[in-house]
C-alpha cells in the first residue's frame, strides 16, 4: 500500500478548481430534505427521562442527492439533478432551495409517497435524536420511466454521471445500469454511491465510492480487506474500474482495475466536529473534477482535502471552490 501525501501537489489542485467550470455534471438519485431543529436543553422532561429541547432556530437544506447536487454547484461546476418527490411541502421546499441555487432539476412528483425528510434536533452542537420520514418502496413502472427518459435526455450534454442511490427507491438497478452503460456509449465517466441493497449491480461504473461500513456491510464481513487482493475482488465482483474507500477520519483508499497497489489518501489533522455530509462532498468534488476532464487521482485528492474541510463546521453544508482555495497550503507546507 503506498501512502500519498494528504494534499499532493496545492499548485495542482489550484489548477484544477480552476478548469471546475468546465464540469456539466448529471446527477440521479434519492432527493431529501433536511431540517435543523436547533435549540438548548435546560431541564429533563417531567413526562419521560428525555431532555427538553427549547427551540432558537430552524432551517432547511438540500440532502442525499440535491446535496450532493448543491457541493457540485458551490464548485462552480454546471449540475442538473433527476430525481423524485413527493406532492407535498417538503418537495415544493426541495424545489425552491434548488431554484435558489441554480441548480436545473426535473423531479418526479410521485403522489402516492412522501418527500424524505429528515429531522435533526440539535442542542449544545450535539444532535439529539434524528426524526426521518420516507417511504423506500420502489417506484411505478410509469414513475420510473418518466424518471428514465429525463435522465437521458441530460445525459446528452453531460461530461460526467452520478448516481446516488440512498435505498429510497428512486432508482432500481436497471435504471442505474441502464444510464452508466449509455455514458460509456458516449465516454462519460460515471460514479456510483451505493448503499446495500444494489451495491453490487452497478455493472460497467468508471468509479464504485463506498464508505469502510457500506463496504464491510455488502461483503457480510466486519473488516474487508483492504489491500490489493480484496479490493482487486470487489473491483472485479461489481465490474467497475475503480474503487474509492471513504474511511472518515482516516482519509480514502483508491484502488484501480489495472494496478497492483492501492493508495491511501490520508487525511490532515482537524478537529472532527460533524461527519454528515462529508461523503457527499467527496462524490461532489470527484463528479466535478472527472467531469473537467482530471485524472482520478488529482479528483481524488482534492475530494479527500475537501472531506477534511467539511467535518469541522456543524450539518451537511457544501464547500464552495474559493474556501478550499484559500485553505490549500502553500507549496511545500
Amino acid at each position: 500500500m503506498t501512502t500519498a501525501n494528504p494534499t499532493g501537489n496545492p499548485d495542482a489542485l489550484r489548477g484544477l478548481l480552476d478548469d471546475l467550470p468546465e464540469s456539466t455534471a448529471l446527477v440521479v438519485g434519492d432527493v431529501m430534505l433536511d431540517r435543523y431543529i436547533i435549540g438548548a436543553v435546560e431541564r429533563i422532561s417531567p413526562e419521560a427521562p428525555v431532555p427538553v429541547v427549547s427551540v432558537r432556530s430552524q432551517r432547511r437544506a438540500l440532502g442525499g442527492a440535491a446535496n450532493v447536487a448543491a457541493g457540485i454547484r458551490s464548485l462552480g461546476a454546471r449540475c442538473r439533478l433527476v430525481g423524485v418527490r413527493g406532492a407535498d411541502g417538503a418537495g415544493q421546499a426541495v424545489t425552491t432551495l434548488l431554484e435558489r441555487l441554480g441548480i436545473e432539476a426535473r423531479l418526479v412528483v410521485d403522489e402516492a409517497r412522501p418527500t424524505t425528510v429528515k429531522t435533526r434536533v440539535v442542542a449544545h452542537e450535539q444532535q439529539v435524536v434524528r426524526i426521518d420520514r420516507e417511504q423506500a418502496t420502489p417506484l411505478s413502472n410509469d414513475r420510473r420511466a418518466e424518471l428514465l427518459d429525463h435522465a437521458r435526455a441530460w445525459l446528452q450534454d453531460a461530461s460526467v454521471l452520478v448516481i446516488q442511490d440512498y435505498d429510497k427507491g428512486a432508482l432500481s438497478a436497471e435504471t442505474a445500469r441502464d444510464l452508466i452503460s449509455a455514458a460509456a456509449s458516449r465516454d462519460i465517466p460515471s460514479i456510483v454511491d451505493p448503499k446495500l441493497r444494489h451495491f453490487f449491480e452497478y455493472a460497467g461504473a468508471s468509479v464504485l465510492k463506498p464508505n469502510f461500513r457500506e463496504l464491510a456491510a455488502a461483503l457480510g464481513v466486519e473488516r474487508p480487506r483492504l489491500d490489493a487482493t480484496g479490493l482487486r475482488d470487489v473491483v472485479e465482483r461489481a465490474d467497475c474500474a475503480h474503487l474509492v474507500v471513504t474511511l472518515g477520519a482516516d482519509g480514502m483508499l483508491l484502488y484501480s482495475r489495472d494496478s497492483d497497489d492501492v493508495e491511501r489518501l490520508p487525511s490532515r489533522r482537524r478537529e472532527v466536529y460533524d461527519v454528515s455530509g462529508a461523503g457527499d462532498t467527496v462524490t461532489a468534488v470527484l463528479a466535478a473534477g472527472l467531469g473537467a476532464g482530471a485524472p482520478l487521482r488529482r479528483a481524488a485528492a482534492l475530494a479527500n482535502f475537501a472531506a477534511g474541510m467539511v467535518v469541522t463546521r456543524q450539518g451537511a453544508r457544501p464547500v464552495s471552490a474559493d474556501e478550499i482555495r484559500r485553505a490549500l497550503p502553500a507549496a511545500g507546507e
